[in-house]
């Protein structure tokens, strides 16, 4: 059963404050990735590329925790745990929306070949003090 995102949490999220996602390397080690993300309902969305190493730990093992914090006030943040579903369904679509909320316009940095997934974390636990 997933747990629901506060107000104060969603604003963390709503804003332009960037996430950092941990997951698990083949040898149990941890990996961890600064990302964008915005938020569909209380899931969390992500975006990567087939191939890179956070890719393929998603796959091999889909738990995952990710942060995010206020960058006007880093004390101001929300853990979030989770299952990671992927999907290539919408990639392209979901980092250009990614790139318009942060930098403020069309992405352009993938390359011809480059695969585009979606990553979505159902919430399972949130804490922190904007939980």
């Amino acid at each position: 059963m997933g747990s629901s995102l506060s107000a104060n949490a969603r604003a963390l999220f709503e804003g332009k404050n960037y996430v950092t996602l941990a997951t698990l390397n083949a040898d149990g080690s941890p990996q961890t990735s600064v990302l964008w993300a915005r938020l569909d309902g209380d899931d969390v969305l992500l975006s990567t590329v087939v191939g890179r190493q956070k890719e393929k730990n998603l796959r091999a093992d889909p738990r995952v925790s990710l942060s995010v914090f206020d960058i006007a006030n880093p004390y101001n943040y929300v853990e979030v745990r989770g299952v990671v579903q992927l999907t290539e369904e919408g990639g392209k679509e979901l980092i250009n929306e990614l790139s318009l909320k942060y930098v403020g316009k069309p992405y352009t940095s993938d390359g011809p070949d480059d695969v585009r997934v979606v990553a979505r974390i159902t919430p399972e636990r949130v804490t922190g003090n904007a939980a």
